[in-house]
C-alpha cells in the first residue's frame, strides 16, 4: 500500500466513520433500516425512508448496474493526472442504494448505461481506500 499521496482525501465524520474503516478493510458496507427493511447510501444518523434511529451497517454485495455515466478528459489536479480518461459513473447497488464512483478497467468506448459492474478498492494511502468498480465480462 503507498505510504501518502497528493490527492484529496475524504475526511470523515460520525455518520461516514464506519463507512470508510470498512473501505479501509476492503468491504463495502452501506446503512440498513431494521425498522422498514430499507437499505440507503450516503451515511446518515436517521433512515431516509421512516425517519427511524434504529440503523445497522451490512455488507453490500458490491455488484450494481450503471445508470449514468460522463468521461472526464481534464484532471482536477496534477495528483490525478496520469489517471485520465476518466470515467465517473453513478451507479445502482444490487440492494438498491445508487453512489458516485468510477469506472476503471473499461475503455471509455466500451461503457454503457445498464452495464454490471462490481466493487473493487484502490488504496490511497496505509488508512483510506476508495471504492470504484470494474466491468463484469457477463
Amino acid at each position: 500500500m503507498p505510504a501518502q499521496t497528493s490527492k484529496i482525501l475524504p475526511i470523515p465524520t460520525p455518520e461516514t466513520e464506519t463507512y470508510w474503516k470498512g473501505c479501509a478493510a476492503h468491504k463495502l458496507l452501506i446503512q440498513y433500516c431494521t425498522n422498514c427493511d430499507h437499505f440507503q447510501f450516503y451515511p446518515r444518523s436517521i433512515c431516509t425512508q421512516c425517519m427511524s434511529r434504529d440503523i445497522e451497517w451490512k455488507t453490500a454485495s458490491g455488484r450494481a448496474t450503471v445508470v449514468s455515466y460522463t468521461v472526464m478528459h481534464r484532471s482536477v489536479s496534477k495528483a490525478y493526472g496520469d489517471e485520465y480518461p476518466q470515467i465517473l459513473a453513478l451507479v445502482r447497488l444490487k440492494e438498491g442504494p445508487q453512489m458516485m464512483s468510477h469506472i476503471v478497467d473499461c475503455r471509455a468506448d466500451k461503457i454503457s448505461i445498464g452495464m454490471s459492474v462490481e466493487v473493487t478498492f484502490q488504496d490511497w494511502t496505509d488508512e483510506v481506500s476508495i471504492p470504484v468498480f470494474y466491468p463484469l465480462s457477463s
